[in-house]
């Protein structure tokens, strides 16, 4: 707003002398009328002159440019008549160039005191926020791994030009497919191979940068404030939850990132990184273990969470996890995720829990490799067990008036993802066990409207440097 203010400003500075160049233009055209043919370089210099400086859709500029075409061709009288009423025009100019000063003035004075206002608030809520994570980002924090400062700052601003690429394309090929046919040919062929080779390069460019820009699990805290949500799993799964799945929309998002989207409606995700990975999974924010002094660690962060979510595979260290969890902690902050294939772990799990889940008699969802059911827990550890998949036959989840316009509104953004279905899951588990919060499902859908937003946030803030050299002059 203060550049557009003193774009304003500018503009009316520069158009200041306008009564005095109307007048000098209305002598000239006298002179030329009287028979002196010299004055085509004045006449010229001013139609420049007010193509520089008068408002764009302004009166002044119309009526020297015509005079000046009629002068062009000879047309004396023809151009006096055109610039009668010059001298009124520019005062007309001259006051809307006034009200616009004065409006852009109005508006980026209130926007400042606005501002200015929510300073100390938002200080305030800051230190607050932070203090209220002090206790687990201290525990967290000798373990986050140290990089130079330079890094994160860079990659971020390479992960803006990523976006910014990504979502000029995506709409580019969105519009060439929706309303190519309406368009000319030459546009047509500059459009859609263009698009495309911006929707290309962004995705390169975001699927190096991202990795090197993402928070770790200190500044994920330190953002949020609220008590997060462990995630645990086997190292082994890690590969699975990465996988981006394709459909018919586009997806830029592994399926680990869509369901650190849905828990954290709870709070923000961490999860102990794979130890020698040299660059970190995308989704819960990581921080690192040492090998031989792991478990005092995860005991801390269990208590210090306000839900523990273990996606139940391979390894002892995770069943050593899950005991730790359902012997120490209540029932309704332990979640598990059940792996696609179940081979052994129904049997495992009932001898590990106070009251058996049946899971092995349960007709469990087609969840593929990755997750076939989601367990939750209510009173006395009864387990609430919802497969990922409705069984053949099932009715359809029903959803409020604001899931089905929120569905109805984002369908061409909406991707029918395995993360999605475990959302729904996880929803009804959760529910079942009394725990409900709200925008569950909608966060699995969050990521590409995300994505595309932040795309539009860097495209204005790669506008702003533009304006700032039209203020200064150098555009």
């Amino acid at each position: 707003m203060a550049i557009f203010l003193g774009m304003e400003l500018r503009d009316r500075d520069n158009f200041r002398s306008a009564p005095e160049q109307a007048a000098a233009f209305v002598t000239t055209l006298d002179r030329y009328a009287d028979g002196d043919a010299s004055v085509h370089t004045e006449i010229r210099a001013t139609r420049a002159w007010f193509e520089d400086n008068a408002p764009r859709l302004g009166d002044s500029r119309y009526a020297v440019s015509a005079a000046v075409r009629h002068a062009e061709r000879g047309e004396a009288s023809a151009a006096r008549e055109r610039a009668s009423n010059l001298t009124t025009y520019v005062v007309q100019d001259q006051a809307a160039l006034n009200r616009d000063v004065s409006s852009w003035g109005t508006v980026t004075l209130w926007w400042t005191v606005a501002a200015a206002a929510l300073v100390a608030p938002a200080l305030w809520l800051r230190h607050r926020r932070q203090a209220g994570a002090a206790e687990i980002v201290e525990v967290v924090g000798r373990f986050a791994p140290r990089h130079p400062r330079w890094r994160r700052p860079v990659f971020v601003a390479a992960s803006g030009a990523g976006y910014a690429l990504f979502t000029a394309g995506f709409f580019a090929v969105t519009m060439a497919q929706q309303r190519g046919h309406k368009m000319p040919l030459a546009a047509q062929v500059l459009l859609l191979p263009g698009g495309l080779a911006a929707l290309g390069a962004g995705f390169l460019v975001l699927r190096y940068s991202r990795p090197r820009s993402a928070r770790g699990a200190v500044r994920a805290l330190l953002a949020d404030g609220r008590r997060p949500v462990l995630y645990l799993r086997s190292f082994a799964d890690d590969h699975t939850a990465a996988q981006v799945d394709d459909g018919p929309n586009l997806n830029i998002h592994s399926r680990e990132e869509q369901l650190a989207g849905v828990l954290g409606a709870f709070g923000p995700v961490i999860a102990v990184g794979k130890p020698g990975e040299p660059l970190p999974r995308l989704g819960a924010a990581r921080f690192y273990l040492p090998l031989d002094d792991w478990q005092p660690v995860i005991l801390r962060l269990m208590e210090l969470s306000q839900l523990i979510v273990l996606s139940v595979g391979l390894g002892e260290g995770l069943w050593w996890e899950l005991e730790q969890a359902v012997s120490s902690h209540p029932a309704d902050k332990v979640v598990l995720l059940v792996p696609g294939r179940t081979a052994g772990v129904a049997e495992r799990l009932d001898e590990l829990l106070p009251v058996p889940s049946r899971l092995g008699e349960m007709s469990a969802g087609d969840g593929g490799p990755w997750i076939s059911a989601v367990m939750a827990f209510g009173p006395g550890w009864t387990p609430h067990v919802c497969p990922v998949e409705p069984a053949a036959g099932a009715a359809p989840p029903r959803g409020g008036r604001v899931r089905r316009a929120y569905e109805a509104s984002l369908g061409p953004m909406t991707v029918m993802t395995p993360a999605r279905h475990v959302a729904r899951a996880m929803k009804s588990a959760l529910a079942s066990a009394g725990v409900r919060r709200w925008a569950v499902i909608m966060r699995a859908d969050m990521g590409m409207l995300v994505t595309l937003g932040k795309g539009f946030l860097a495209l204005g803030a790669l506008a702003l440097p533009y304006r700032a050299l039209q203020l200064a002059g150098f555009w």
